[in-house]
């Protein structure tokens, strides 16, 4: 599984608008320059956070954007989801039918798909203001149930 530019994008971006956004309204074009991103993407990206009502618009001299809501409100799924990045990892693309030529499900479907749910509630345990403060690195050892299959 490897997620497309447009979540990892979305993310870094609204990272460095958590990190900047305190001091007011941040410019995509600021932030395209630190992270290294398109800008012509960055809006593509922005218009869709915009939608979702995680970012707001702030227009005129000294414009940009903020955040919507606080970086610990702001949770990295709600983010993936709004760029259309939902986190599939079977080879299924619809909900009825499964990927084999008859329409019946592979033999490893819920296998993929319970990790897809794992990687979604991973997700949403996680917040910008985390993810600013270096607060994700060993959370998945956190969790008692991968404690208890390591032993």
């Amino acid at each position: 599984m490897k997620l497309s530019t447009k979540g990892r994008y979305a993310v870094m971006a609204m990272a460095d608008l958590a990190r900047m956004g305190a001091e007011g309204p941040v410019t995509l074009s600021d932030i395209a320059s630190r992270q290294e991103i398109s800008l012509s993407y960055l809006e593509q990206l922005f218009a869709k956070l915009r939608r979702a009502g995680l970012v707001k618009s702030v227009r005129g001299p000294g414009g940009g954007y903020r955040l919507a809501r606080t970086p610990a409100e702001t949770r990295v799924a709600d983010i993936m989801l709004a760029v259309e990045e939902p986190v599939d990892v079977t080879r299924c693309r619809h909900a009825v039918r499964g990927c084999m030529t008859a329409g019946a499900r592979c033999i490893t479907h819920d296998l993929w798909d319970e990790l897809g749910r794992h990687i979604h509630l991973f997700l949403a345990g996680v917040s910008l203001d985390d993810v600013i403060r270096q607060r994700v690195a060993g959370r998945a050892a956190l969790n008692p149930l991968l404690l208890e299959a390591a032993e």
